[in-house]
């Protein structure tokens, strides 16, 4: 290198640190922002971690199986009566259920009607509701033997049998995608966002986990941490949202929204919980209804986004598990490490396994960018811009802020960091077109 050459690197690279010194962050490539640091924000706002909570036993999520099956309406049974239901010179019909998951039946059929009784000919209806089979058949005998003595008493000649159980008609909407339906004739389908299945039930598989079962399982990870059970009776959906309009509208500028309830005819089933609110659902409201819905919301704006270094992206948040400054620098392609090897090798682009790009500054050196700013908004539609020192976060657990849904991360040079890989670049640009003279310097 000329001694020229030298002696212009060398003014160059103190008047940068001359610069540095004197305090520079207003020439920063991004300019200053001010930002509280992380050690006086309160924990309120920081976020809890999600590491804390509790999955769900899925034992509640279903009823709890009945030794003997209990009848109600819109059961069909088949009873064989001889002489009335029947004649003793032909044998009864036997019926064998399609499914194969019920034992075949004998008689001939009989609808429990909605008022959970019979009509059976020459006796008055029976009410059979709750009973067992060999409760109804009891009740059935004696109309026959006892009340009206059309059958000699003492001879067994009724058989009660369950030909079909009642079902319940249920709809099932599944926001979040990949998993596959068991439904009949859909087995083979992979369930896309916002697929919706029409299900019937069962009597004493009328319940959540069976209808989860049926549509793919448990909510996927794309979903949120809930389920939501909608009940067919009992609210005019129209007058509700009537309602939330007017709580809506009672909102203070600059105010957190008032909290909305739920209608009456909405359950939540959380899927996980922390431990000091632990769900108080009952068995029955875990049970379905002909009419009820059961909704599975998708969780698309737990996302967080990017900006400064690491580029303009966008991020979905796992949902089980905390993700803190470092793991959404990783993701987004940043340097994670004490050397701007990995900063090179990524281009300072658009972040992997999100959507986006562009929009940062391209480049690197040796020492990576250190400053990191958290743009968290508030619920009253405020921000609170939080820095973080990556220096610091190996030392400093509190720097190891949990990333929260719309939080925006951006990544920057500190003044030093930036002039020092500045210089470095000046003196690399001095070597590959000045060359070496003489030898030597």
């Amino acid at each position: 290198m000329t001694r020229n050459s030298l002696q212009s690197t060398v003014f160059c690279v103190a008047g940068l640190l001359l610069l540095a010194g004197s305090g520079c962050s207003s020439t920063s490539l991004f300019g200053y922002i001010p930002a509280i640091p992380v050690e006086r924000v309160p924990n309120s706002i920081l976020g809890r971690p999600r590491e804390d909570m509790q999955e769900i036993s899925l034992s509640r999520l279903r009823q709890q199986p009945r030794d003997v099956y209990q009848l109600g309406a819109n059961d069909i049974l088949g009873i064989y009566i001889e002489t009335i239901l029947g004649n003793a010179e032909e044998a009864p019909p036997v019926h064998f259920p399609e499914d194969g998951e019920q034992a075949p039946s004998i008689g001939f059929p009989v609808p429990i009607r909605e008022d959970g009784s019979i009509s059976l000919p020459l006796v008055p209806p029976l009410d059979i509701e709750g009973l067992t089979l060999a409760q109804a058949t009891e009740v059935i005998r004696k109309a026959y033997t006892i009340d009206q003595r059309l059958l000699p008493e003492g001879k067994d000649s009724i058989i009660v049998t369950l030909l079909k159980r009642r079902t319940y008609r249920i709809l099932v909407v599944r926001e979040e995608a990949g998993a596959s339906s068991s439904v009949r004739g859909r087995e083979d389908e992979v369930i896309k966002r916002g697929a919706g299945f029409v299900l019937d039930l069962p009597a004493g598989e009328n319940d959540l986990m069976h209808a989860l079962n049926e549509t793919g399982g448990l909510p996927g990870l794309d979903a949120k941490n809930e389920i939501l059970i909608v009940r067919g009776q009992g609210v005019d959906g129209k007058e509700w949202d009537k309602v939330v309009a007017r709580m809506h509208a009672q909102r203070q500028p600059c105010s957190c929204p008032p909290p909305i309830p739920d209608p009456p005819n909405m359950t939540r089933i959380p899927l996980r919980f922390y431990s000091e609110n632990v769900p108080e659902f009952s068995e029955e409201d875990i049970i379905l209804n002909s009419g009820d819905i059961v909704m599975i919301e998708s969780r698309e704006r737990e996302k967080f986004y990017t900006g400064g270094v690491l580029g303009g992206g966008e991020h979905p948040l796992p949902r089980d598990y905390d993700l803190d400054i470092m793991g959404a620098i990783a993701i987004a392609g940043g340097p994670v490490g004490s050397s701007g090897a990995v900063l090179s090798q990524s281009g300072l682009g658009g972040g992997r396994g999100g959507r986006g790009g562009g929009g940062g500054a391209q480049g690197g050196g040796p020492l990576p960018p250190t400053d990191a700013i958290i743009i968290r908004k508030l619920c009253d539609g405020s921000q609170v811009p939080i820095r973080v020192d990556l220096k610091r976060i190996y030392d400093d657990p509190r720097q190891r802020v949990l990333i929260q849904p719309e939080d925006v991360i951006i990544l920057k040079y500190k003044c030093m960091e930036e002039t020092v890989n500045t210089a470095l670049g000046l003196i690399q640009l001095n070597f590959l077109f000045n060359g070496f003279s003489g030898g030597g310097f």
